[in-house]
């Protein structure tokens, strides 16, 4: 058995963990990377970059279908060549990946392990036949799919997100389970692309929304378009010959059927830690055996040794919050003793549907939680005859803003609204400034824009907040 010591161990090979060994790196050269799976990113590999590959897609044509509304009428139906259409995302999210892969190929070999790391005590982890003492070690090993236990009998049926970007051609019937934003975004883009597809949910609500009257609306917007139920109306679910027949109640409370070709898991993501030896550590694990992170700042564990950063920290698994996350941990693992306490920012999240829906700041339950029912002010905007929207034939979509009856400042957003990726920046620059809605409302708002409906949310929350 051999023994090598160093300064800092980051374990695993993603977004999170390329980002804290080159920040460790600023403070020492004594850091190894480990990795057991694949480098690269989920992002790249099977996550952000591949499912817009496929939105994009899926947008082209419905521009189509929605141009004779503007007078433009195509000469004849669009055929959707489905294997050209899947070459198209393998083959950008291959050059995607390939530009995570050319930066590790540039890690020096003395630096790089390969292998599954597990721990023995607090600074030792095995890795194959070698031992790793490490003085400070960053556990960033990421997450994976969840398959749940009531689906493993339809393994030949059953896929993720993960399957369905391997794939060379786009299948002919899916049933999405999941109302979260990876169910919300595939369900629709495939539709738009031909493919037969129902959701259905487990929680009742679509994710990430919290707000119940825009979650109401938006329910009620999607399935103008598509069948979806965030509430279960399954009643059962049996193999018949090379696909599974899915009975349940449609939202009219008939019974229906519908015959899937694949089952698309799409239930959520579970950090990576359950094979890490954690048990052989003095970290404080949760209710799921993940570490807590003592300080959102610093990415300390309850061991102050060890970090923890990505999607292993059970946080949001979100890209750039795992790139913050990895540039913390690894520059206060480089630095320890001394740590630092980094730039964690505002929350953002945005689901590419269309409309998008978007989350900025605190989310309304979040608030109620913190101020009750009337310690917060909302305003509100329908996009149903915004003039910008209108002239896009884009006209639908609601935003909801919130603000502090006592101090007027901003305090986050929810919204289902035409370019609510764009809204959703322009809020949530706003919400780390800390600024107060009557600020907000002395920034430029050019006419016609979109944006134009962000005014007048924040104008009725102005209004809302002095009748408080």
């Amino acid at each position: 058995m051999q023994t090598r010591n160093v300064d800092v161990a980051v374990v695993g090979g993603g977004t999170a963990g390329l980002n804290a060994r080159r920040s460790a790196l600023a403070y020492t050269d004594s850091v190894v990377l480990i990795e057991g799976g694949i480098w690269g990113t989920t992002c790249a590999r099977v996550g952000c970059m591949p499912s817009k590959l496929l939105i994009a897609a899926a947008e082209s044509v419905h521009a189509i279908e929605r141009a004779p509304g503007f007078g433009v009428h195509p000469e004849q139906e669009p055929r959707i060549k489905g294997d050209e259409v899947m070459g198209r995302v393998l083959a950008e999210r291959d050059r995607f990946v390939g530009f995570v892969l050319e930066g590790v190929e540039n890690i020096p070999p003395e630096q790089k392990i390969i292998g599954n790391a597990r721990f023995l005590d607090n600074h030792t982890l095995e890795v194959g036949e070698l031992h790793i003492k490490a003085k400070r070690i960053v556990i960033a090993t990421g997450s994976h799919t969840v398959i749940p236990d009531s689906l493993a009998k339809f393994r030949k049926a059953i896929i993720t997100n993960d399957d369905l970007f391997y794939m060379k051609d786009l299948p002919q019937s899916v049933a999405v389970l999941g109302s979260g934003v990876i169910g919300l975004e595939l369900t629709q883009a495939l539709h738009r692309l031909g493919v037969d597809v129902r959701l259905f949910g487990h929680s009742g609500r679509i994710r990430p929304i919290t707000d119940p009257k825009l979650r109401d609306y938006t329910e009620e917007a999607l399935n103008e378009e598509y069948y979806i139920a965030p509430k279960d109306p399954i009643t059962s679910m049996e193999e018949d010959g090379d696909k599974v027949k899915i009975t349940y109640t449609d939202r009219t409370g008939k019974e229906a059927v519908f015959h899937a070709q694949y089952l698309l898991a799409a239930t959520g993501r579970r950090p990576n830690t359950e094979n890490l030896g954690l048990e052989n550590t003095d970290l404080e694990l949760d209710s799921h055996g993940v570490p807590t992170v003592a300080d959102r700042e610093t990415m300390q564990t309850s061991v102050p040794t060890i970090f923890i950063s990505g999607d292993a920290s059970n946080q949001s698994a979100i890209l750039h919050e795992a790139t913050d996350q990895g540039r913390i941990a690894g520059a206060n693992a480089g630095s320890y003793p001394e740590i630092n306490h980094g730039l964690r920012r505002s929350n953002l999240s945005i689901v590419f549907s269309d409309p998008q829906i978007a989350m900025v700041g605190d989310s309304y339950e979040q608030l109620q939680k913190k101020y009750g029912k009337d310690g917060f002010a909302v305003g509100e905007v329908s996009f149903t005859g915004q003039g910008r929207a209108r002239t896009m034939l884009r006209n639908k979509g609601m935003l909801r803003v919130y603000g502090d009856r006592k101090s007027g400042r901003f305090l986050g957003a929810e919204m289902f609204a035409p370019d609510a990726e764009h809204l959703g920046h322009l809020l949530a620059w706003a919400h780390q400034m800390g600024l107060t809605v009557d600020k907000m409302l002395e920034m430029p708002f050019y006419h016609p824009t979109v944006e134009e409906g962000v005014r007048t949310a924040l104008q009725d929350l102005e209004k809302n907040m002095k009748k408080g």
